[in-house]
This record gives structure tokens, sequence and C-alpha cells, in this order.
């Protein structure tokens, strides 16, 4: 038999064909109706080397590639690069070697630009060194990276390739940045898939070495990043035997060091650096050939066929794409589909980025090709096209190819998911006679109508046999846990081939998850969203009350499992009649399942994914049952350990259970039928938000965002949405809430204090609106203090926007409040929307305690952060005292997360429109950005403070308007005071100035008057009116507002720290809250300063070694900052105290809030955020004090003598119990310096009080 084009063949775990074995295409038949199409072979002599077949993300095959050539790592939390870092640091602190014996060192730095930094004075003196980045992070190190290359030090940069920052923040994968650093002289080596990534990261180390080139490795970010394949992995010894040894003994022989000093990063002048710089020319013309030489040796150690390019495909294909990265792997299902109907298309496969090889290219392609679509996963306004468009375009002109097309089209930004059907509609455009030029795939432009049309309906392309399974999570349920356990165990204990990822939308917990699993017996490589799916199942009964289109995605005859305590009647009430028509119209077979009780009586609480882990393994029959369970509970041992081995235990239990727990449901032929309800709901508010909430939040809320088009985002092209659109979501995700006892209730408002999604609210209602309210409110009268016979109180509860965290129930101090099943609160829904809408704001029972602060609208409410998040109630009550005036610059992190998703905010206004105006601008920047803000709207008003004074100087300006004016100066600098008048003023300033038409009506005035009009004017243009004119265009700027600036202990204490630093020293009157969790919560809980000695953390594997900063201490240096350190469970009126002396301050101001949080593993969960705040404070932990410049007693301790118990706090917390388990006597020893460091610190306070008392 001829042989046709080699390729990357099947993977067995039984060795027969191993990872990327060189094989040919023999013709067979896949369906009966097929045309023949190509099976892969085994090539006779290519090695048979057998590597270990392993189930793993592309993070963790980067990792495991980059260990054994590194020698130190620096690094820097960045999603989704962090992963490989991690590992990194766990395999080090484990004793792990690299090929050159040694473990790797990692260095945490302050910043990708510090880690940038310290890769290159790292590799300068003669270590090799990595890194792991993406996105901004890339970009911060690209002034390095100019150093490294030209100083031709041999990094290796491996980046999961992520999207920068636009119009907005997006976490996930597309290649705009690693095309931001083409021209930094990095060589740029891509791959497609988890396979790739384990087959030719080594390249990019190997050919660093000998090209004296540095390397960024990139690979899509989430896409392989986080795809878990099973693949075969690399033994150290191979890549040990590849490694050119003689060129890492050069490289240390050219180091710096003082043996044999020399000198680097010298400065020159304009005659000789344009010649200097082009002497490196020969090194970038050489590096394609040596990247092929290291391409040769793994191919042949694994009888691969890897080169600069890879053509996939008809030898005769006259349409062929070229692209980079993971949708080669759609591109091969589609050209495999096409070719074996007959078509001629291909693919051509971009490894080597940079330098780009132009002639190697060429070669790649088939010679009938006669048209090319080029598809780049960036976006680059205003250009000709894209990069790689270009680069291919170009090539092609300069060897004459001018009878190609080409076309090139977008596709892929910020992860958007893109199927074989945009793969398809690309050959289709090729097919044209007048094709775009171009174009973009996997969305509908209705705008510039670049969009190409994709037909929803098109072939099946994945492997036959592959099984796609389909889960609808709750963030922090445990689902993608479980099933990342799942996809392992299947893929490391059966033959069959994997596949798992996990899509997520912009909540914290408390979002929705979607977990994708592929598994089968042939090689998956599909890396898009499952849409047909042989198994569904959702793990929250909400998702089926709001109408989620989940069946739809079941397969004729597939399994379609519901988590919910209903009864068939209760069920059927609450499904939607589109998914009752598609169940009986697809025999699908219909289950149900109650984990939600099952968990609580096991005492897993809200955790119930080990028990549907359980009854998938049951219903999928994927292996036998006994086999199932025994390798769930080796997993959950490995998952939960850390945790305790109660919480093992209870995982085993939940395991038993699940595996029976379900009940099969006989749909009834009438569901065929089911008829669907009008929504009779009407949305009211701000016309502009109902419009934002029906165009983008109602679809982007159902998972349904891919959906829409690009017209429904005209509106926000620049990234401003309205306020207050989280109040329209309603997600009722939560399975208990609070209910509410009038009779036990003192009134004293801590419940809602303490609530970190106002969903628990406070009211006073005079008579006539008590009158009103539905029937389901409990309203009794005021029991003391202000209101007492005057006004009737309730305590109203929002259960649909409730997380059910549990916070309020154990701040509450006499059990008026305790947690029941949600559906039988859902009267109190309408409740809490009258008393919102309707009862009026009563001034008179606000004032700045506890209790009074809570009669204040929250500016901040229903956020998607998780439940028993301490950060949003501290932001709530900040929004309560200051929300209607109040500017807010956000560092990026979980509090621009949960503050700021799109067309979802969680910021909203009163009911005079008034509300937080809330921007964030990047992660290192948010002090400086903060400043910014107060500067330019300063500025504003201190030009009309200067135009007041002019028209206070104008002789004939009215007495009235003067004094207003006057008014309003003397009190412009003080928030409180300025209010008043400031609405004053301007009223005296409308009711001033002389319009047109009045001054026509006065005889002296009527001929200048109608010069005026003749110019369009519309006012006098006298200097009174003129100025009163120009000051009220500026309005909204006469009210003194309130800066803050909100942001994390990573970006505080680390990456934005020196712009705190002087942000605090320029003495503005800027506010800075710090909310304190002691770790990088967003990006997956590294250590940061503010870690503690002994905390167990990403990059702090064996616990931290070094105290935590004192920032508190590092700005009260400056004599003129006030500031504070809180803690809202442990001293409610400290807090509230702090936060008002801070804004009343004139002058820089640093608030540091103690922040419990998801990753310390809090035993008892976050329902006990406010009590371990108490108990941290208590046991000295944590100190409570305030430092006023201004005050009389200008240091104040808050905090008593610690109580003891120090040693039980810190067990009280995984983040630090793990380290016993895991070191034991380093534990020990870190502990007990934690504890002594602590006890030093209270003495030091003390020691502050004696000093300022002085």
């Amino acid at each position: 038999m001829a042989m046709k084009k080699y390729y990357k063949g099947e993977r067995y775990k039984n060795g027969v064909y191993n990872a990327g074995d060189l094989c040919y295409y023999e013709q067979y038949e896949r369906f009966p109706q097929d045309k023949p199409r190509n099976r892969i072979k085994k090539m006779e002599g290519a090695n048979n080397m057998v590597r270990k077949m392993k189930s793993m993300d592309g993070n963790n095959a980067a990792a495991h590639v980059s260990y054994a050539f590194s020698e130190v790592a620096a690094i820097y939390p960045i999603t989704p690069s962090s992963p490989m870092a991690d590992f990194v640091d766990q395999w080090s602190a484990n004793g792990l070697k690299n090929i050159f014996g040694t473990q790797v060192k990692v260095v945490e730095m302050q910043s990708e630009a510090g880690a940038a930094g310290a890769v290159h004075g790292s590799l300068g003196s003669g270590a090799l060194t990595t890194t792991y980045t993406a996105s901004q992070g890339l970009l911060l190190m690209i002034p390095n990276m100019y150093k490294i290359a030209a100083e031709q030090l041999p990094a290796v940069f491996h980046v999961s390739a992520r999207t920068v920052s636009t119009q907005a923040l997006n976490i996930f994968g597309d290649h705009s940045d690693v095309m931001a650093c083409r021209q930094t002289g990095f060589a740029m080596l891509c791959e497609g898939n988890v396979q790739e990534v384990m087959d030719l990261s080594p390249v990019a180390h190997l050919a660093a070495l000998t090209g004296k080139v540095p390397f960024i490795n990139f690979f899509d970010g989430f896409r392989t990043s986080h795809e878990i394949q099973k693949i075969a992995v690399w033994d150290y010894e191979d890549l040990k035997d590849m490694c050119d040894m003689d060129a890492v003994a050069e490289f240390r022989r050219h180091a710096l060091n003082p043996e044999h000093p020399h000198m680097r990063g010298s400065h020159e002048n304009g005659d000789i650096f344009f010649q200097h710089r082009e002497a490196c020319n020969k090194y970038y013309a050489e590096l394609p050939a040596v990247v092929e030489k290291y391409m040769d040796k793994i191919n042949a150690k694994l009888g691969t066929d890897y080169k600069l390019f890879n053509y996939y495909g008809a030898a005769d294909a006259d349409r062929v794409i070229v692209a980079m990265g993971s949708i080669c792997d759609v591109a091969e299902e589609v050209i495999d589909y096409l070719n074996a109907h007959g078509e001629k298309v291909g693919l051509v496969k971009v490894r080597l980025y940079r330098p780009f090889a132009p002639e190697k290219l060429l070669e790649a392609f088939p010679a009938s090709v006669k048209k090319i679509a080029v598809l780049d996963r960036t976006k680059e306004p205003g250009a000709m096209g894209e990069p790689l468009y270009q680069d291919v375009v170009t090539a092609l002109a300069n060897a004459g190819w001018n009878d190609v097309q080409v076309i090139g089209g977008r596709y892929g930004l910020g992860s958007k998911d893109t199927p074989p059907a945009s793969v398809f509609a690309v050959y289709s455009e090729l097919k044209r006679d007048e094709m775009k030029r171009q174009f973009t795939i996997g969305i509908v432009d209705d705008v510039t109508n670049l969009s190409l049309p994709e037909d929803e309906n098109c072939p099946n392309t994945a492997a036959p046999g592959t099984i796609e399974c389909k889960f609808w999570g709750l963030g922090g349920d445990g689902t993608v846990g479980a099933n990342k356990n799942s996809i392992k165990i299947i893929g490391d204990h059966t033959d069959k081939y994997v596949q798992a990822y996990f899509q997520y939308d912009s909540k914290k917990t408390g979002g929705v998850t979607i977990s994708h699993l592929r598994f089968g017996d042939k090689p998956i490589r599909s890396p898009y969203y499952i849409n047909k799916a042989d198994f569904v199942a959702c793990h929250n009964p909400s998702y089926v009350t709001k109408g989620f289109k989940m069946v739809q995605d079941v397969k004729p005859g597939g399994v379609y499992m519901i988590n919910c305590q209903w009864d068939f009647d209760e069920l059927n009430h609450h499904m939607d009649a589109a998914s009752k028509r598609y169940i009986a119209r697809n025999n699908i077979q219909l289950y149900t399942i109650d984990a939600i009780d099952l968990a609580i009586e096991i005492g897993m609480g809200k955790r119930n994914n080990t028990i549907l882990q359980s009854a998938f393994f049951s219903l999928a029959k994927v292996m036998p049952e006994e086999e199932a369970i025994t390798y769930m509970k080796e997993k959950a041992k490995a998952s939960y350990l850390k945790k305790g081995q109660d919480v093992v235990d209870m995982n085993y239990k939940a395991i038993d259970l699940g595996a029976t727990a379900y009940k099969k449901i006989d749909v009834p032929a009438d569901w065929a039928d089911a008829v669907d309800t009008k929504e009779s709901k009407q949305l009211k508010g701000k016309p502009e938000l109902v419009k934002m909430v029906k165009d983008i939040l109602e679809p982007v809320g159902k998972m349904d965002g891919d959906s829409l088009p690009v017209s429904a985002f005209v509106d926000h092209v620049d990234g401003q949405f309205e306020l207050g659109a989280a109040a329209y979501e309603k997600r009722g995700v939560a399975v208990s809430v609070p209910t509410w006892d009038s009779a036990k209730c003192i009134q004293c408002n801590q419940c809602a204090y303490v609530c970190p999604h106002a969903t628990i609210r406070p009211f006073a209602l005079t008579a006539d609106e008590a009158a009103k309210a539905p029937e389901a409110a409990k309203i009794v009268d005021v029991k003391a203090g202000k209101g007492k016979g005057t006004y009737q109180f309730t305590m109203a509860i929002s259960p649909l926007d409730c997380m059910g965290c549990g916070v309020c129930v154990g701040a509450c101090p006499v059990n008026a409040l305790s947690m029941v099943a949600q559906e039988g609160e859902l009267p109190q829904q309408d409740v809490f929307d009258y008393c919102v809408a309707e009862v009026s704001e009563k001034k008179d029972m606000q004032d700045n305690t506890v209790k009074g602060s809570q009669f204040k609208q929250p500016m901040l409410e229903f956020s998607g952060s998780c439940a028993g998040c301490a950060e949003t109630s501290y932001a709530r009550l900040v929004t309560q005292l200051f929300g209607d005036h109040m500017y807010i610059s956000n560092a990026t992190g979980c509090s621009s997360i949960w503050g700021g998703p799109a067309a979802t905010s969680p910021y909203c206004t009163n009911k005079d429109g008034h509300g937080p105006a809330w921007c964030n601008s990047l992660f290192e920047d948010n002090a400086e950005h903060g400043l910014g803000m107060f500067t330019g709207q300063n500025k504003i008003r201190e030009d009309l403070a200067d135009e007041t004074r002019q028209l206070i100087a104008v002789e004939w300006a009215r007495p009235e308007l003067k004094a207003a004016a006057q008014a309003w100066l003397d009190t412009m600098n003080d928030g409180t005071a300025n209010a008043e008048p400031a609405k004053a003023y301007v009223k005296a300033l409308e009711e001033s100035i002389t319009t047109v038409e009045e001054l026509a009506a006065m005889p002296q005035f009527a001929e200048h008057a109608a010069e005026l009009k003749a110019k369009g004017a519309l006012f006098c243009d006298c200097a009174a009116c003129t100025l009163a004119a120009d000051i009220l265009s500026k309005k909204e700027y006469l009210a003194k507002k309130s800066m803050w600036i909100f942001g994390g202990d990573g970006w505080a204490y680390d990456i934005g720290y020196g712009g705190l630093d002087h942000v605090i020293a320029s003495k503005q009157d800027v506010n800075i809250f710090v909310f304190d969790t002691e770790v990088y919560s967003n990006t997956g809980g590294q250590a940061s300063k503010a870690s503690n000695i002994g905390q167990v953390a990403q990059f702090a594997a064996a616990g931290k070694e070094i105290k935590k900063k004192s920032l508190s201490e590092i700005a009260m240096q400056y004599g003129y900052v006030y500031v504070a350190q809180v803690a809202m469970g442990a001293n409610p009126a400290q807090t509230i105290k702090a936060i008002t002396e801070a804004e009343a301050y004139h002058g820089p101001s640093l608030i540091i809030g103690y922040s419990p949080c998801e990753m310390h593993s809090i035993k008892g969960g976050m329902m006990n955020c406010q009590k371990e705040m108490k108990k941290a404070v208590d046991c000295g932990y944590w100190n409570l004090f305030r430092y006023n410049p201004e005050g009389e007693k200008k240091f104040t301790l808050d905090s008593k003598a610690p109580a003891g118990g120090y040693q039980e706090f810190l067990m009280n917390e995984a983040r630090y119990s793990r380290l016993t388990r895991e070191f034991p006597e380093r534990a020990d020893v870190l502990f007990q310096r934690n504890e002594d460091e602590a006890k030093a610190r209270y003495e030091h306070l003390l020691k502050l009080v004696e000093m300022y008392d002085k």
C-alpha cells in the first residue's frame, strides 16, 4: 500500500501505539455511508519507546518538563498559569530532582515585573531559570524580555496564553498576550493540546540553550492549560539524554562571576547602537534549524513527525487553513469528515511562530492549494490583518505565490468556544468565488457583518464511540473537583482515553460551573464544549426553576439526572414546558436524586458532590461499580485528608450512599405536548438598566451569552454598564435560607451588619406602609430606642438572593434566626421586594452605630462573592455610609470579580439615582489609578471654586446666589457638611441665571438678546450668567465626593505596594481599604507578604517561613496617614468607628480588614467567618487599633491582651492544620514561631500606646 502523509498517531496504554507514533494512512470506512478515509498504522522501524500514561492538564505537562530543565523558578501568581508554579513548588518541597540532580529553587516575587527581573538576574549569574505567566503578567515582563533576549540568556517563559484586558477583564484564553511580545526577540513555540505540551516543551528548553535565544513556550489558556487528557509522560532520563551538557557548561562559563568578571547592560550612543543591535541576526536565522534538530531528536525517541509547520489533510487539498493552538485539533476532526465525504481540505499547524521560517511554511502546503484561510486568536484594531495572517501573506508574496488567495479570520477571543461548526464555516467560505478578506467565526456580527454563517446542526465529528457527559454545578459545591477525580479515575484505571474541561461564569463560589467530560476507546481531540451528551446532570435545582437549557444537550435516549428535594408533583411543577417536551419526545432517561438532604444528614452541609459523583458512576456504567467506589474513596482521601480524617470519613459515607440514592422517573406521555407559559413579570426600573438586563444579563445568567450578537453591546462599546443589575438576577441558589422569629428578635440589626450579600435588612415602617405590606410580612413595633412609638419594624429577607451562608444566624445574640428550606420562605420575597421599593428611608433612625447604620441603604447587594465572604460585608458597610457620593477604584482580584461582573453590577443607586462610581484599572496600579480619579475630579472642583469666587466678585450677582456660593466654598472639603450647601448652590444658580428669552423681555436688553438668539445662545452672556452656566455644566462635581481604593492583600502588600506607598505619601484625601485574606484568594490561594508563619499556600507548600509584613506600621511612620486594623466579627463598633474616622480625616487613610476566606478552610465552613474573626482577635492572632494623626489620643489599641488558645485557633483552619499532617515536625516549630511573633507584636503595640500618649 502506498504511503501518504505522516502524522501523530493513536496512543494506547499497553504500548502497542505510543504517544505520537509515526504512522501512515490506510483507507477504511468510518460509517457505512462514508467514502473511505484514513486509518492510522504503525510505521515499521519507528522507535517503540514506552512512556507512562497519566491523566493531567496542560499546566501539569508544562510544569513536568520545565522542572526537569530548571534550577530556579522566579514566579508570581496569575490565572491561568499559577498551577504550573504551584506544581513546581510542591515537587521541590517533596524532594523531586531535576535532570541535574537538584531541586528547583522557587522564588515568589512581588509582581510579574519583579519575577522577570529575578529571572534575568538568576540567568545572568549562571542558573537555568524559568517562569510561568500570562496576560498582563507577561506584558509586565516585556522590558526585561528585551534584555534577556539581547543578552542571549536561555530563558523559557511558559505561558498559558490569555486575553489582555481591554473594555473588560477576561481571565480566559486567546493569543493577545503572546502577540504583544513579538518584538522582544524571544522565540515563540506553540502547542495545540496537552500531549503536545508534554512532547514539545523540551524543544523550547533545549533550543534556548543551544541557539542562544530565549523562548516563550505557549499554549491556549484554559482550553489547553486546564483541559485534562490522558497522555504519555516523559521520563527525566530521556530528557537528560537530549540535553546538550556542553551548552550548559558554556552557559555557566559565560555567566557573570567575580572570579572572571565582566560587565553587561552598558549604555550606548547613536554612533554604535544600531550596528550592535544587528549583530544578533545570525542567531535568529539559524534558530529554526536548531529547533528542527531537537524536534528530530524527539521524533526519533517517540516516532512522531513534529516539524516547524505540520500539514494534516488531503495530499491534494485545494483549501487549507493555517492556525496554531487548540483549534488545530478541531480542524483535524472536520478535515477527517470532509475528506471522507469527497472534499479536499487540509491544515497547516504552526509550531515555531518566531522566528518565522517562511520557506518551511511553504514546504508544508500541498502543491494543489488554491485558497488559504489564516486564523488568528487575537485582535489588532486598525491593522490590515492579524499577525499570523500578515506573516502568511508576506511569505506567499515574497515567494511569488500570487495565484493563491488568502483570507484571514479572528476566532476564540476570551475563550470563546470554537466548535466544528466554526471550522466547517471557514471551509465553506473558501469555496466561495467572492470570499470575505477578513472575517470572524464563533459569533454573530450583525454590526460590521464580518461573521461567517454557521450550521448549528453540523455533523458530529468526535471519534466514534466517545461518551460525552456534562455536569451543571454551583461554584464551591465540589462538582468540578469531583469531576476532576472522576476523569482521573477513568483515565488511570481503564484503557480509555479521557478529556475534561471546565466552564465557569464570572461569580466566585456560587456561580454556575459546567463540567465537560469525554471518554472513549480512541484518542480524543475535541477541544470544544459538549452540546450532545450521553449523560447530563443538574446539581442545583434552581437551574431547573430558572429554565436553563440543560436537557436539550442530552442525546436521544441519554440520561438526565436532577439533584433536588422534589417529589414528582413538585418536579412537574418546576420544570419548564420546553424541557418536558424534549424529554418525552427524545426518550430521555430521567432520574432524580436528593443529595441535598443526604449531605446534610452525613454532616457535609452544602457539599453533595461526592454523593453525585457516586451516582454518576453507578448510572454511567463506565467501569465496574465496586472498582469505581474503591477508586473514588482513594481520590477522596487524597483530596480531603488535608482537611482532616473526619472529612475523609464523611466522603466515604457519601460515596456508599450515592451509588443507590437515585430514582428513575416515569415520564408522562402528556409531557410531549407540554404548553409554554407566558412570562407575566414586567421588569421595573431605569429604562437603560431594564434594557441591559433583558438584552445581556438574562441570557448571560442562563449561560447562554454565546448566543448574543455584536449589536447587543453597541450601547456598551466602551465597557460602561448600568449599576444595580444584580437585583434582577434572583438566582435562588441557596438550599437553606434564614427565617426570622420576630418575637425573639431584639432589633439589634447585627444580622444585617454582617450579611455579605445584603439579603437581610431592617426596615422601619409607618402605619400606612405596614398596612400595605404583603400578607406574609412579619411586622412588630419598634421595641426600644429611636422610632419607638413612631414606627413599626420588620427584618426583610430575600430568599432568592440569599447565598445560604448562615453568617446572620451565627451573629444573632438571641437565636432569632434559623436556617430552613428555601422553598418555604419564598413568600418572603414579596415582602423584601415591597420594603425595598415602597418603604421610605427613615433618616431619623440612621446614625453611625451598628444598629443605626443598617437602616441606611446598602449600595452593594447580591454580589457574586462566596457565601459567607468577609470582603463584601466590609464593602457593603462602606457603601451604606458613603455610597451616594463615593468613587471606588478597585484592584483586580476577588473584589473586582464580585464587584464588577459585566452587565451584572452589584453596586446600585439610591432613589435619587446616586451611587458608587466604580472602576477597575489593573492589579498593579490600583492605588495610582485611585489617586488619578481623585486628582481629576478634585481639579475640576478647584476650578469650580475659582469660578465661584469670581462669581461672588461680580457686582450685580444676586445676594442670595452669593450667599449660597459662599456657603458651598466654606464646606467644600467636608463630605458630610457639604452635601446640603451643594444642593442649595445648584438651586440658586438655576434660579439666578437669565435665559435669552427672559433677557428679551427686558426692553433695554432686547436688541442684545436678539443677537444672542441668532448665535444660538441659551443664556445671557454677562459675567455672572456666563460663570453660572459654566458652573452648572459641571454641577455634579460640586458635592464633596468620598474617594475609596479597594483591594486585597496580594495587591496592597505585594504587586501594588509601591503605588500604595506613593499614594499615601502624597498626603491626598483618599481612603484605602485592604481586604486582608492573607493569601491570593482570586488566583487560587498563593502566599503573599500578608501570609503568616507556618501557613500552607501555593508557593509555600511546606509552610511559610517569613512573618507577615506590617503594612499598618509602614503607613504609620509617615505621621500623617490615618491607619486602622479592624475585624468586623470581633468588634463591630470599632469597625464602623474606624471607617467613619478615616473618611472624616483630611488626608490619606488606610484600613486593613481581617477577612477570613474560603481558602482558609475554617472548620464548619464560612458560616463561621465572623466568629473566626473574634477568635483571631481574642487569641492575639489579629490586633485591632486606630492611629489618628489628628486625634486627641493618636494611637488607640482596641484589642485586649491575648486570652490564650492561639494554637487551637491555628488548628481550626486547614491552611495551618494541614502542615501537621504533611510536615509535622516543621509544623511544631513554625507554629510556635507564629505565636511568639504574635506575643511580641502585642507587646510592641503596647509600647506604641505609651509612645503616642507622651
